[in-house]
Protein backbone atom coordinates (compact mmCIF):
# COMPACT_ATOMS: atom_id res chain seq x y z
CA UNK A 1 0.00 0.00 0.00
CA UNK A 2 1.51 3.27 -0.84
CA UNK A 3 1.20 4.93 3.08
CA UNK A 4 3.58 2.08 3.90
CA UNK A 5 7.11 3.28 4.83
CA UNK A 6 10.23 0.89 5.04
CA UNK A 7 11.10 -1.48 8.44
CA UNK A 8 13.48 -0.23 10.56
CA UNK A 9 16.51 -3.16 9.93
CA UNK A 10 17.53 -3.95 13.73
CA UNK A 11 19.76 -6.92 12.61
CA UNK A 12 23.01 -4.89 13.26
CA UNK A 13 21.87 -4.69 16.88
CA UNK A 14 20.65 -8.10 16.99
CA UNK A 15 23.24 -9.05 19.82
CA UNK A 16 22.57 -5.82 22.01
CA UNK A 17 20.07 -6.59 24.65
CA UNK A 18 19.16 -3.10 25.95
CA UNK A 19 18.84 -1.74 22.51
CA UNK A 20 16.80 -4.89 21.61
CA UNK A 21 14.16 -4.01 24.58
CA UNK A 22 14.55 -0.16 23.29
CA UNK A 23 13.39 -0.52 20.05
CA UNK A 24 10.80 -3.18 21.13
CA UNK A 25 9.11 -0.86 23.58
CA UNK A 26 9.27 1.80 21.27
CA UNK A 27 8.24 0.45 17.98
CA UNK A 28 6.55 -2.38 19.09
CA UNK A 29 8.61 -4.57 16.38
CA UNK A 30 12.03 -5.89 15.70
CA UNK A 31 13.54 -6.93 12.13
CA UNK A 32 16.58 -9.28 12.21
CA UNK A 33 17.99 -10.32 8.20
CA UNK A 34 19.23 -13.74 8.24
CA UNK A 35 18.26 -14.89 11.55
CA UNK A 36 17.45 -18.69 11.31
CA UNK A 37 19.32 -20.89 8.87
CA UNK A 38 17.91 -21.59 5.27
CA UNK A 39 18.37 -24.97 5.02
CA UNK A 40 16.14 -25.64 7.92
CA UNK A 41 13.33 -23.42 6.40
CA UNK A 42 13.53 -25.05 3.18
CA UNK A 43 13.47 -28.86 4.45
CA UNK A 44 10.13 -27.81 5.89
CA UNK A 45 9.08 -25.97 3.36
CA UNK A 46 9.58 -28.85 0.96
CA UNK A 47 7.93 -31.46 3.46
CA UNK A 48 4.68 -29.17 3.65
CA UNK A 49 4.47 -28.65 0.31
CA UNK A 50 4.15 -32.63 -0.39
CA UNK A 51 1.24 -32.11 2.03
CA UNK A 52 -0.16 -29.59 -0.04
CA UNK A 53 -0.05 -30.71 -2.93
CA UNK A 54 -1.11 -34.24 -1.75
CA UNK A 55 -4.45 -32.28 -0.54
CA UNK A 56 -4.85 -30.72 -4.12
CA UNK A 57 -3.55 -27.30 -3.52
CA UNK A 58 -0.48 -27.19 -5.67
CA UNK A 59 0.08 -27.81 -9.31
CA UNK A 60 0.97 -31.57 -9.55
CA UNK A 61 2.18 -30.61 -13.52
CA UNK A 62 5.18 -27.86 -11.91
CA UNK A 63 8.07 -28.16 -9.90
CA UNK A 64 7.22 -28.66 -6.36
CA UNK A 65 9.69 -25.67 -5.19
CA UNK A 66 7.86 -23.26 -7.40
CA UNK A 67 4.48 -23.69 -4.88
CA UNK A 68 2.46 -22.94 -8.23
CA UNK A 69 -1.55 -23.13 -6.97
CA UNK A 70 -4.23 -25.07 -8.31
CA UNK A 71 -6.75 -22.65 -7.46
CA UNK A 72 -9.22 -25.43 -7.97
CA UNK A 73 -7.98 -26.19 -4.52
CA UNK A 74 -8.35 -22.68 -3.01
CA UNK A 75 -9.44 -22.96 0.52
CA UNK A 76 -9.25 -20.73 3.27
CA UNK A 77 -9.32 -21.57 7.43
CA UNK A 78 -11.24 -22.43 9.18
CA UNK A 79 -12.97 -24.41 6.30
CA UNK A 80 -12.99 -27.88 6.86
CA UNK A 81 -10.61 -28.86 3.45
CA UNK A 82 -8.28 -26.27 4.77
CA UNK A 83 -7.71 -27.38 8.41
CA UNK A 84 -7.30 -30.97 6.83
CA UNK A 85 -4.78 -30.41 5.09
CA UNK A 86 -2.93 -27.88 7.61
CA UNK A 87 -3.35 -30.62 10.41
CA UNK A 88 -1.45 -32.71 8.47
CA UNK A 89 1.61 -30.40 8.25
CA UNK A 90 1.08 -29.00 11.84
CA UNK A 91 1.66 -33.14 12.85
CA UNK A 92 5.55 -32.71 11.18
CA UNK A 93 7.83 -32.71 13.96
CA UNK A 94 10.27 -29.98 12.05
CA UNK A 95 6.98 -28.03 12.79
CA UNK A 96 7.60 -27.68 16.15
CA UNK A 97 10.69 -28.00 16.68
CA UNK A 98 11.70 -24.59 14.83
CA UNK A 99 10.35 -22.72 17.50
CA UNK A 100 13.04 -24.47 19.78
CA UNK A 101 15.72 -22.64 17.65
CA UNK A 102 18.48 -21.36 19.76
CA UNK A 103 18.42 -18.12 17.17
CA UNK A 104 15.08 -17.18 18.46
CA UNK A 105 15.12 -18.38 21.77
CA UNK A 106 18.33 -16.58 22.33
CA UNK A 107 18.02 -13.38 20.83
CA UNK A 108 14.53 -12.88 22.90
CA UNK A 109 16.42 -13.74 26.14
CA UNK A 110 18.64 -11.10 25.54
CA UNK A 111 15.77 -8.92 24.57
CA UNK A 112 14.02 -9.71 28.07
CA UNK A 113 16.57 -9.96 30.15
CA UNK A 114 15.05 -13.19 31.43
CA UNK A 115 14.24 -16.85 30.57
CA UNK A 116 12.06 -16.98 27.62
CA UNK A 117 9.36 -20.15 26.47
CA UNK A 118 7.76 -20.86 23.20
CA UNK A 119 4.01 -21.22 23.54
CA UNK A 120 3.18 -24.49 22.10
CA UNK A 121 0.43 -23.15 20.09
CA UNK A 122 2.22 -22.73 16.57
CA UNK A 123 0.49 -21.52 13.56
CA UNK A 124 1.05 -21.84 10.42
CA UNK A 125 -0.19 -19.78 7.34
CA UNK A 126 -0.47 -20.59 3.38
CA UNK A 127 -1.92 -17.97 1.34
CA UNK A 128 -3.01 -18.52 -1.85
CA UNK A 129 -2.73 -15.72 -4.22
CA UNK A 130 -5.09 -13.78 -6.05
CA UNK A 131 -7.59 -13.94 -3.40
CA UNK A 132 -7.48 -10.11 -2.14
CA UNK A 133 -10.83 -10.82 -0.23
CA UNK A 134 -9.45 -13.04 2.50
CA UNK A 135 -6.08 -10.73 2.71
CA UNK A 136 -5.48 -10.90 6.94
CA UNK A 137 -6.74 -7.53 8.20
CA UNK A 138 -5.70 -5.43 11.07
CA UNK A 139 -5.78 -6.97 14.03
CA UNK A 140 -3.88 -7.45 17.46
CA UNK A 141 -2.58 -11.41 18.86
CA UNK A 142 -3.51 -10.34 22.47
CA UNK A 143 -7.39 -10.65 21.90
CA UNK A 144 -7.09 -14.95 21.21
CA UNK A 145 -3.72 -15.09 23.17
CA UNK A 146 -4.33 -13.23 26.38
CA UNK A 147 -1.64 -13.88 29.45
CA UNK A 148 0.72 -11.45 29.54
CA UNK A 149 0.95 -8.49 26.99
CA UNK A 150 4.26 -8.67 26.70
CA UNK A 151 4.15 -12.08 24.17
CA UNK A 152 6.16 -11.49 21.42
CA UNK A 153 5.22 -13.34 17.97
CA UNK A 154 8.23 -14.41 15.90
CA UNK A 155 6.50 -14.27 12.14
CA UNK A 156 8.99 -15.33 9.44
CA UNK A 157 8.53 -16.85 5.86
CA UNK A 158 9.66 -20.39 4.71
CA UNK A 159 10.67 -18.90 1.78
CA UNK A 160 12.08 -15.14 0.18
CA UNK A 161 9.20 -12.74 -0.29
CA UNK A 162 9.41 -10.41 -3.21
CA UNK A 163 7.31 -6.99 -3.31
CA UNK A 164 4.44 -9.02 -4.99
CA UNK A 165 3.94 -12.25 -3.01
CA UNK A 166 3.29 -9.47 -0.10
CA UNK A 167 4.41 -10.20 3.55
CA UNK A 168 3.20 -8.93 7.19
CA UNK A 169 2.95 -5.23 7.68
CA UNK A 170 2.97 -3.41 11.32
CA UNK A 171 1.17 -0.04 12.62
CA UNK A 172 4.83 1.36 14.45
CA UNK A 173 4.18 2.47 18.26
CA UNK A 174 0.78 0.99 18.05
CA UNK A 175 1.20 -1.13 21.10
CA UNK A 176 0.87 1.82 23.74
CA UNK A 177 -2.44 2.33 23.25
CA UNK A 178 -4.70 -0.94 24.60
CA UNK A 179 -7.19 -2.88 22.48
CA UNK A 180 -8.41 -1.00 19.67
CA UNK A 181 -12.17 -0.94 18.89
CA UNK A 182 -12.69 -3.97 16.09
CA UNK A 183 -15.72 -5.64 13.51
CA UNK A 184 -15.97 -8.55 12.13
CA UNK A 185 -13.78 -9.39 8.89
CA UNK A 186 -12.93 -11.95 6.58
CA UNK A 187 -9.64 -13.32 6.29
CA UNK A 188 -7.36 -15.21 9.63
CA UNK A 189 -8.71 -14.28 12.86
CA UNK A 190 -12.08 -13.25 11.50
CA UNK A 191 -11.66 -9.88 12.66
CA UNK A 192 -10.40 -6.27 11.90
CA UNK A 193 -9.22 -2.83 13.46
CA UNK A 194 -11.72 -0.02 12.70
CA UNK A 195 -8.90 2.44 13.29
CA UNK A 196 -7.18 2.68 10.22
CA UNK A 197 -3.84 3.79 11.71
CA UNK A 198 -2.98 6.15 8.69
CA UNK A 199 0.74 7.13 8.68
CA UNK A 200 2.33 4.34 11.25
CA UNK A 201 2.26 1.62 8.79
CA UNK A 202 5.34 0.06 7.86
CA UNK A 203 6.65 -3.29 5.58
CA UNK A 204 8.86 -4.49 2.87
CA UNK A 205 10.10 -7.16 1.44
CA UNK A 206 11.65 -10.73 3.19
CA UNK A 207 14.50 -13.25 2.27
CA UNK A 208 14.39 -17.01 3.54
CA UNK A 209 16.07 -16.37 7.26
CA UNK A 210 14.61 -13.29 8.41
CA UNK A 211 12.37 -12.68 11.38
CA UNK A 212 10.06 -10.04 12.33
CA UNK A 213 8.86 -10.12 15.96
CA UNK A 214 6.15 -7.82 17.52
CA UNK A 215 4.32 -7.46 20.82
CA UNK A 216 1.22 -8.74 21.41
CA UNK A 217 -1.00 -5.51 21.73
CA UNK A 218 1.17 -4.21 18.07
CA UNK A 219 -1.32 -3.89 15.27
CA UNK A 220 -0.44 -5.68 11.85
CA UNK A 221 -1.80 -7.31 8.84
CA UNK A 222 -1.14 -9.10 5.74
CA UNK A 223 -0.28 -7.61 2.32
CA UNK A 224 -2.07 -9.37 -0.40
CA UNK A 225 -0.45 -11.96 -2.15
CA UNK A 226 -0.69 -11.05 -5.75
CA UNK A 227 2.52 -13.42 -6.45
CA UNK A 228 2.31 -16.44 -8.63
CA UNK A 229 2.87 -18.91 -5.78
CA UNK A 230 1.58 -20.13 -2.48
CA UNK A 231 2.79 -17.35 0.54
CA UNK A 232 3.78 -19.62 3.53
CA UNK A 233 5.00 -18.45 7.10
CA UNK A 234 4.82 -19.36 10.53
CA UNK A 235 4.01 -17.61 13.85
CA UNK A 236 5.73 -18.60 16.79
CA UNK A 237 4.86 -17.03 20.25
CA UNK A 238 6.83 -16.45 22.96
CA UNK A 239 6.71 -14.52 26.59
CA UNK A 240 9.07 -14.73 29.76
CA UNK A 241 8.71 -17.75 32.14
CA UNK A 242 7.85 -16.23 35.10
CA UNK A 243 5.24 -13.90 33.32
CA UNK A 244 1.39 -15.35 33.47
CA UNK A 245 -0.07 -17.37 30.49
CA UNK A 246 -3.09 -18.02 29.00
CA UNK A 247 -3.64 -21.62 29.06
CA UNK A 248 -4.69 -22.35 25.42
CA UNK A 249 -1.60 -21.25 24.43
CA UNK A 250 -0.34 -24.49 25.43
CA UNK A 251 -3.30 -26.26 23.13
CA UNK A 252 -3.15 -27.32 19.35
CA UNK A 253 -3.45 -24.28 17.04
CA UNK A 254 -7.63 -24.55 16.09
CA UNK A 255 -7.48 -27.12 18.65
CA UNK A 256 -7.25 -29.72 15.47
CA UNK A 257 -6.06 -32.98 17.08
CA UNK A 258 -4.49 -34.17 20.32
CA UNK A 259 -0.74 -33.88 21.17
CA UNK A 260 -0.99 -37.54 21.63
CA UNK A 261 -2.44 -37.46 17.93
CA UNK A 262 0.57 -35.12 17.00
CA UNK A 263 3.09 -37.12 18.59
CA UNK A 264 2.45 -40.29 17.33
CA UNK A 265 4.39 -39.99 14.37
CA UNK A 266 7.23 -38.02 16.00
CA UNK A 267 10.60 -39.94 15.77
CA UNK A 268 11.73 -38.76 18.83
CA UNK A 269 10.48 -37.03 21.67
CA UNK A 270 12.06 -33.67 21.31
CA UNK A 271 10.18 -30.82 22.62
CA UNK A 272 6.86 -32.99 23.69
CA UNK A 273 4.93 -31.19 26.64
CA UNK A 274 8.22 -29.15 27.38
CA UNK A 275 6.28 -26.58 29.02
CA UNK A 276 5.71 -29.17 31.81
CA UNK A 277 9.22 -28.29 33.52
CA UNK A 278 7.72 -25.02 34.34
CA UNK A 279 5.48 -24.12 37.34
CA UNK A 280 3.55 -21.36 34.89
CA UNK A 281 0.85 -19.04 36.15
CA UNK A 282 -2.18 -19.19 34.33
CA UNK A 283 -4.24 -16.71 33.93
CA UNK A 284 -7.61 -16.79 33.38
CA UNK A 285 -9.12 -16.14 29.24
CA UNK A 286 -11.29 -13.16 29.05
CA UNK A 287 -14.23 -14.40 26.34
CA UNK A 288 -16.14 -10.85 26.21
CA UNK A 289 -13.72 -10.03 22.92
CA UNK A 290 -14.29 -12.99 20.96
CA UNK A 291 -18.60 -12.68 22.37
CA UNK A 292 -19.04 -9.48 20.91
CA UNK A 293 -17.18 -10.30 17.53
CA UNK A 294 -19.50 -12.90 17.24
CA UNK A 295 -22.97 -10.62 18.12
CA UNK A 296 -21.51 -8.44 15.34
CA UNK A 297 -21.18 -11.01 13.31
CA UNK A 298 -24.97 -12.26 13.74
CA UNK A 299 -26.21 -8.91 13.35
CA UNK A 300 -24.15 -7.77 10.38
CA UNK A 301 -24.32 -11.36 8.53
CA UNK A 302 -28.70 -10.78 9.02
CA UNK A 303 -28.34 -7.93 6.95
CA UNK A 304 -26.34 -9.99 4.24
CA UNK A 305 -23.10 -8.72 4.77
CA UNK A 306 -20.12 -11.02 3.45
CA UNK A 307 -18.05 -9.79 6.25
CA UNK A 308 -19.33 -11.70 8.69
CA UNK A 309 -18.13 -14.46 7.09
CA UNK A 310 -14.85 -15.96 8.77
CA UNK A 311 -16.89 -15.09 12.05
CA UNK A 312 -19.50 -17.17 11.42
CA UNK A 313 -17.42 -20.07 10.14
CA UNK A 314 -15.15 -19.70 13.28
CA UNK A 315 -18.12 -20.34 15.49
CA UNK A 316 -19.36 -23.39 13.60
CA UNK A 317 -15.81 -24.92 13.74
CA UNK A 318 -15.32 -24.13 17.07
CA UNK A 319 -17.61 -22.61 19.53
CA UNK A 320 -18.48 -25.46 22.17
CA UNK A 321 -22.13 -23.21 22.45
CA UNK A 322 -24.66 -25.68 20.44
CA UNK A 323 -26.86 -23.15 19.89
CA UNK A 324 -24.49 -20.40 18.45
CA UNK A 325 -22.99 -23.16 16.22
CA UNK A 326 -26.80 -23.66 14.67
CA UNK A 327 -27.68 -20.07 14.08
CA UNK A 328 -24.21 -19.47 12.47
CA UNK A 329 -24.84 -22.50 10.02
CA UNK A 330 -28.29 -21.38 9.86
CA UNK A 331 -27.12 -17.94 8.37
CA UNK A 332 -24.19 -18.85 6.92
CA UNK A 333 -26.83 -21.09 4.43
CA UNK A 334 -28.55 -17.72 3.94
CA UNK A 335 -25.95 -16.38 3.07
CA UNK A 336 -25.28 -19.20 0.29
CA UNK A 337 -28.90 -18.66 -0.78
CA UNK A 338 -28.75 -15.13 -1.53
CA UNK A 339 -25.33 -15.39 -3.39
Amino acid sequence: MSDVKPYLDSTAVAGDGPELHRRMERDGYLLIRRLLPTDVLEALRLDCLRIARDGGWVDRDAPLENALPDQSGFCVEPEPDYMEVYSRMYALQQFHAIQHRPELLGLLERMCGADVMPHARIIGRTIFPDRETFTTPAHQDFIPIQGTPDTYTAWFPLHDLSADLGGLEISAGSHTSGVYDFRPALGAGGMEIVDPLNGTWVGGTFEQGDVLFFHSMCAHRGAPNRGPSLRMSIDARYQRVSDPVGASSFLPHAQLVTWEQIYSGWESTDCQYYWRQWDLDFSEHDTSYHERRDQLAFEMAATGDERARSTLQRIVARDLDAAKRERASELLASMERVA
